[in-house]
Formats: C-alpha cells, structure tokens, sequence
C-alpha cells in the first residue's frame, strides 16, 4: 500500500486549490467488482488489496496509519458505516461472506497485537452489491442477485428475504419515520416499497426509464425518495401516504449542466470578462463544437449540510431554509438544490489538475461538514488508486456565484415603488391635466333661454294649473338619513372584514350557473378588488359580470368582434377593461392585443401587442349631453412603448394597480423573463430560460386590502410554462427560489393564482384536478375524491375579501376552490359555473389564464 498525504495543486491549475484539494491519496489493487464505499463523520473505509478492509480516521494526524482489517478470502464489493455513533460498526460483503466489525473493539485488539474479529452474519450470497444498517444497527440490508436479505447484525441469521425485483438490486434504504419499510431499486429500472418485517411488497413502480437505477436517498426532512439512473437522470418520488408515491419532480443532470455553464458564460459576458473565462466555460464550448458528450451515471446521492458550512457566513440567510443534496457522478460532483430542482455547484475533476483521478468508479461523501469542509472519497475507474478529496463548500458556492450574482442588478428590485417619480419619468404624463373641462354652467351667470324647440329640453315638467291645491304643509322625512347611515355602515363593516387565515378545506358544492346556452370557452375570470363581483370574457365576444355568490348576472358587455382575451377590474371597481382578437384600435395596434390591465392605481392602462407592450393614458368623460352625445369625449393617448428584447411576441405580462409600482414583468416567446421599471422608462433586468418552453402565465403576489403581509413578500411572483411546471422567483436576486412539479400540464397551458395571505398556490390541470401548494413546501398535498372528472381545469383564481372559495375554471365551466394545500374536485357539466361552500379561508386573489393566451392576475 502506498500513501501520498496533501496532494496540492500546481500554479498553473484551472481552479484554486483552496476549494478542492486531494487530502490524501491511497495506491493499491482494487476489486473488480468494487461499487460501495463507505464514510462517516470521521472515518472512510475502503478495500485494500482487494480483500482487506481499510479504515481511516480522518480527525487523526496526518502520518497515523489506517486501520486494516483482515477476514474475507475473496474481493470486497460492498460497505457501510452504521447508523449510530457508539458503537460505530461497519459491515463488509463479499461473495462468500458478510461480516459486521466494532471499530471501537477492532482498535483495542490491535492495540493488545491480537487479531480483531468480527461477527460473521452470512455466507455465500452470491455477488452483494449494496449493504444498509437499519436505523437501530440491529438488522443490515444486504442486497445480493435479485433479492434482498434482511440479516441480523450481532449473529448469522437470514430473518427475511424480499425478492421480487427482475435484475440486481443496485440500492436499499430504510424509512425512518415509517415503521418496517424498505425501499430498493434495481437494474430492472423500477423501486419497490417493502414491509421488511413480514416480507411483504407494499408497492411496485412503472419503468422508469431505459437505463438502470444505481443510487436511492431518502429525504426525511420533505418526506421523498430521490432516485438516479446510469443516464443521468434523477427522479423524486413524494412518500406521503396520501400521495400514492407521486412523481415530485424529475431533473435531467445534463440540461442543468449545461444551463449552468451557460449562466456562468453570459455573467462573464456582462462583466466584461470574457477574455479570462474559466476552462470549464472552454470545456463546454468543445463540446458544442462536435466533442463526444460522456454519460454522467449517478454513483451516489447524499445529503448536504449546507446551513452548517454557511453558518457564518453573510448573505446566506436564506440558505438556512433550503434543502441541498449531492449528485456523485463519475466525472464529478454535483450540488442540486432540492428547493427549485436546479444546480447550485459542481466540482469537475478533469478540472482540477492537482487530482489525480480524472473518472470515478464509485464514491462517497461524509454527512456532516468539519470547519466547512466535506470529505469525499472517491476510486479510479482505470488506476488501482483511492483518494480522499477535501471540498470548501463555502469557497465552492461563492466562487461559481459571485459572477452571476455580479452581473444582476447593483442595487436589489422591489416591487413597492421606494424612491420619488423621476422628472422625465413616463408615469408622470398625466392626460388629465391637458383635457379640457366639460361644459357647464358658469358660476354667477344665469342661464338663457336657448334658441331651439321645447320638446329638445331632457325634461318637460307640467306648470300644475290644473293640479288641486295643497292642503298640507310639507313634513321632511327625518329617518331617510338615519336608516342611509345604517345602511352604508352595515355594508362597510361586511365588505372590509378579514377573512379567517385558519380553515379546513371545502368539500361542498354550494351554487351553480350555465354561462351559455351552447358551448362556449371560458377565456378569462377575474373578481373585482372588493371581492363582490366576477368578470368572466368569453370566446362568443361577450364579457359577463356576476355577483360573488353567482345568484345573478349582473350586466352582460357586447361590442368585441372576437374571443375576449382578459379583461382587468379598475383599483375603484367603476371600470373595466378588456382585450380581444378582433385589435381593437386598428390605427394603434397592427396586431392582436393579447392582455390589457389598469396600472399605476388606474392612471394609466398597460396593453400587450406584438413583442412589445404599450403605456396608455385615458380620460373617461362621463358627462351626457344629448346634443353632442355623437362627439367622443373620452381621450386614450399612447405614452410610450416599451420592447422586448429578442422575441417575436411577449406571452405573458404582470403589474401591481393595487398600490404604486414602477416594476412590470413580461415574458416572451424565446422564453425569457424581462423587468422593466416604469419610472426610469427602460428595461432593468432579464433572465434568459426562465422555462423550458415559453412562459404562459406570470402571477404576482399582490396580495390583497382584506390581509396583511410584509413588504418583502411582495416581490415574490410565480411563472409556469406547458410541461415545465410552476417556479417561484424572488424579484430581489432574480433567482428561482422554489420549483413546484406534479400536476398535469403538459398539452395545454393551465392557470396558477397565489392567495392573498401569500401562503397558497393554485394550479389547473389537464388531469382533470385541481392542485393546490403550500407556498413554502416543493410539493401538494391531497384532500377529496375524483368523481365525474371530464374537463380540464385551465383557470383558477383566489377571491380576495371574504372567506368563500377561489375559482377553477375549465374550457367550458369555472367552479371555485380552496387556496389550501390539494384539493381535487370533480369537473361541472359544459357551460356551468359551481361555487363550492368554502371552509378554509385565504382571501381572494384577482385571477384567470386564457389556453394559448398571454394572461394575467389582478
């Protein structure tokens, strides 16, 4: 056996050798059938000589030796480290024997010059592939062939043997929190839950993919499986009892490689750095070149102790409540964050020259971070060499961030305007100002007689000749002013009453209304502020309004030429704007005006047209005159236009009119997200692939006059795309804070809304079901039944002033629902709208989504 300690970089490496040096190197004869390494939160185990087991302390000094223990004749192809920390016990396999050793007993022995012993626990398994103590250290997990051998770890006994699995079982781990359960994948490509006790298969997975299943981790934390394949796939599987073992989320290695060598790319692009940009940037640039891309099979998936390495460290408060794992491939190290399913860090080990293995066979990573740092042991694929790598995963973190963390914004956005309205700022243009007051009568000045006939005058009242006298003095009614003041105070004290944040769920059907007599899309809702009405554009050119309980149909608007596309509420509840495809406006917009909102507390009016959307100033005059009521009066100038850069039409657009802001967020067709800030008249920032696809739908949470938030909650706002599912982003870092996957969204473009209180996301679905998400967990939970489910849910908004349902609208029907965590909810019948009696209480947020439509919420 050799050894080379403190392995260091040489001056001209691709990387600082402070992030990632090679602590110690070991040069021996390796199994060929090696595929488990083990590491604990001080030791790392590891074969030498292919049938000698070698244990380090990594806390001890640099030129104590390992210790080696002898006991099976053939090659060691498994280990692992138990679960507890005294005694600390490892179990080694190999074909002919598994063997379970006390380190603390095995140290003394040799201390005494004895041989240390260890408990033989089986024999002839055949070839074992993967070993796991059970929480306790009471039974290990041996998975050998196609079964699973449920071995006791203090003498030789097979207690249970699970088998049903079509290939080698490649990994096995044992849920904590439920009693008895296992869980294995295996090359067969499926995983299969287990009741170890009685031997029993609770459930059995689909194909998941073509390529074997090689790593399994359990999250105890979210309560999920993480599984990956020899492609570099990775799938989450949600373990909650309810979600029937839910595809969570699925994450492709490659893609997120690839977009994080490209944020790196345009950062240094921003910054003016290209001319020093990193090799790995060269690397990729290769590899677009025509290179061969190499497979990165997932070796092992660990826990990352993330909030320990950024304890003290600024600016990395928010990293206390997120989650992080490890993705150990064979060309390096991966740090994915389980929040938005996207990568953090990744350590390439052709990258660091001061390593001396470029490929990994198999790998491991300690738990627990010492003074920052994460030990990570790793063997060659084509050299009889093992190596302990020392990662800083603070260094590592700052070092591939700080570029695009620098080439955002120097100062934070924020939704809640913070500075004065500059001088030559385009929210300063006020229309009102310039607009001439309508007629009237001049104070002082009696009126004349006009030169025109009787019958032109609005009223003709009778001189009274022929009426009888009175004969009774007049009485004033002295309680019309009382019983006004009652009223007006009654209907006060009930529209501005905050809704409970605390409820259960709804569950009944309370009213229902047809839409239509013939089957007519459903293209937008939206409630007014008050919560008292809902304004729903339909695809027959029409906009209805009902009142919030559906009893009626308030008015009925006609004069669109085609489908209407949305229509917005006005911050007083007196106007109401719509879009349709019929372009209105023919002399502004050459093309179809996608979405239309108020803006700026009702100043001005924002209109998407094209790749670019426009600022509108209007002047309603509400004066009759029946003489000129042919004359219009109402003025609507265009302010300014503001472009998006590098697409062929914007998809979706987002302001707040509840209160004042300069911010207004667009997506467009080459699926970025661009900022612009109104104040300053220009666009501030952009994120480049936001989705997969284009953005469909952008919500803000604009929370609501019915509950409070903070400040900062505010510039928090939501995006979902067909296929990709919905992500969360903070306008403050311009990052993707949270990913939420699992609903049903992959042909037609479903609508979200976010509940006043801030708490709640709702998502229609093509599954027929409505999902609905705790805001802070990556996942839904799932309440009621599935009955009559025909039609897909495409549009779900929240009310936002008292306690009664959101709703949720499909291509022919809306019904309301809840903005707690997932209600599914049978679909109504075409044309009709269902409101369902509403238990848990979230307010009402102004929301709606047309299919294949830029859409807004208010």
């Amino acid at each position: 056996m050799g050894s080379e300690g403190d392995h260091s970089w040489s001056r001209g490496g691709s990387e600082d050798p402070e992030v990632v040096s090679e602590k110690r190197l070991f040069k021996s004869r390796l199994p060929e059938c090696l595929v488990q390494v083990a590491c604990s939160h001080q030791h790392c185990a590891f074969p030498l000589n292919r049938n000698e087991l070698c244990v380090w302390n990594t806390a001890g000094t640099h030129a104590a030796q390992p210790l080696r223990l002898l006991g099976h004749q053939h090659s060691i192809s498994a280990l692992a480290f138990g679960s507890k920390i005294n005694p600390l016990l490892i179990c080694s396999a190999s074909r002919e024997r598994v063997i379970v050793w006390n380190l603390d007993e095995c140290t003394q022995k040799l201390r005494e010059g004895l041989t240390p012993p260890g408990i033989i626990i089986g024999t002839l398994l055949r070839l074992v592939l993967y070993v796991r103590f059970s929480p306790d250290d009471q039974q290990v997990a041996v998975c050998a062939g196609n079964r699973i051998y449920m071995l006791s770890a203090k003498n030789e006994a097979i207690l249970v043997e699970l088998n049903g699995h079509l290939a080698p079982v490649t990994a096995a781990e044992f849920c904590t929190w439920e009693k008895n359960m296992l869980i294995s994948v295996s090359e067969d490509r499926s995983f299969k839950v287990w009741d170890y006790s009685t031997g029993l298969l609770k459930y059995q997975s689909g194909v998941l993919t073509a390529f074997p299943l090689l790593s399994l981790l359990i999250d105890e934390e979210k309560k999920q499986i993480i599984t990956g394949c020899a492609e570099g796939q990775l799938w989450i599987f949600s373990l909650i009892s309810d979600h029937n073992y839910r595809c969570v989320a699925r994450i492709d290695l490659k893609k997120e490689q690839d977009k994080f060598y490209n944020k790196i790319r345009k950062s240094e692009e921003e910054l003016g750095k290209r001319q020093n940009i990193s090799e790995l940037c060269k690397i990729n640039s290769m590899k677009l070149e025509g290179s061969v891309e190499t497979s990165l099979p997932v070796l092992l998936i660990e826990h990352c102790d993330y909030s320990v390495c950024f304890h003290n460290e600024e600016n990395i408060s928010c990293a206390l409540n997120r989650s992080y794992f490890w993705v150990g491939t064979s060309t390096g190290l991966l740090l994915i964050n389980l929040a938005n399913f996207e990568l953090e860090a990744f350590v390439c080990y052709k990258d660091y020259r001061g390593l001396s293995i470029r490929f990994a066979r198999s790998c491991s990573l300690m738990k627990k971070a010492v003074n920052g740092k994460v030990l990570c042991l790793i063997t060659s694929m084509f050299e009889d060499i093992i190596a302990v790598l020392e990662v800083n995963l603070a260094l590592l973190v700052r070092s591939q961030q700080s570029g695009i963390l620098k080439s955002g914004n120097e100062e934070s956005l924020s939704v809640i305007a913070r500075c004065p309205l500059l001088p030559k700022s385009p929210l300063r243009t006020n229309l009102n100002k310039n607009t001439k007051e309508p007629l009237s009568k001049a104070s002082g000045v009696k009126s004349t007689v006009k030169d025109q006939p009787l019958v032109f005058h609005n009223k003709i009242k009778s001189s009274g000749y022929t009426a009888a006298p009175r004969m009774t003095m007049f009485s004033p009614n002295t309680n019309l002013k009382k019983n006004n003041a009652s009223k007006c105070k009654t209907s006060f004290k009930c529209t501005n009453k905050e809704y409970p944040l605390e409820s259960s769920p709804p569950i009944n059907y309370e009213a229902e209304i047809s839409v239509s007599c013939k089957p007519t899309r459903i293209c937008c809702i939206q409630y007014s502020g008050d919560g008292n009405y809902l304004a729903c554009g339909l695809a027959n050119k029409t906009v209805l309004i009902f009142n919030s309980d559906l009893t009626n149909i308030r008015h009925v608007f006609a004069g669109h030429d085609g489908a209407v596309n949305s229509v917005g509420w006005s911050h007083d509840k007196k106007l109401l704007v719509s879009a349709s495809d019929d372009r209105t406006g023919k002399e502004m917009f050459r093309r179809t005006v996608g979405f239309a909102q108020f803006y700026f507390i009702d100043r001005f009016i924002l209109l998407c047209c094209g790749a670019e959307f426009h600022l509108l100033s209007f002047h309603l005059d509400a004066t009759k005159d029946d003489l000129r009521r042919y004359k219009q009066r109402s003025i609507c100038k265009l302010v300014q236009r503001f472009p998006m850069a590098s697409t062929a039409e914007i998809t979706s657009l987002s302001a707040v009119n509840d209160f004042y802001s300069y911010i207004v967020l667009t997506a467009g067709s080459n699926r970025a997200l661009e900022v612009f800030d109104l104040n300053a008249g220009r666009s501030t920032a952009m994120i480049p692939e936001v989705h997969t696809r284009s953005v469909h739908q952008i919500c803000q949470n604009k929370g609501s006059v019915f509950s409070t938030q903070k400040p900062e909650a505010y510039n928090l706002f939501m995006t979902t795309a067909v296929g990709d599912g919905i992500k969360l982003w903070d306008l403050r870092t311009l990052k993707c804070e949270r990913r939420f996957e699992g609903h049903g969204s992959r042909s037609y473009p479903c609508g979200i809304a976010v509940s006043p209180c801030g708490q709640f996301i709702a998502s229609g679905s093509d599954d027929k079901h409505i999902y609905m998400r705790c805001i802070r967990v990556p996942f839904h939970t799932n309440w009621g039944d599935t009955q009559n489910l025909s039609l897909m849910w495409l549009l779900v908004p929240f009310r936002r002033s008292s306690p009664l349902p959101p709703w949720m609208v499909n291509s022919n029907c809306f019904c309301p629902e809840i903005c707690q965590p997932v209600e599914r909810w049978p679909s109504c019948s075409e044309n009709n709208v269902l409101l369902r009696e509403r238990r848990l209480v979230t307010g009402i947020c102004k929301q709606h989504n047309i299919p294949f439509k830029s859409v807004d919420f208010f």
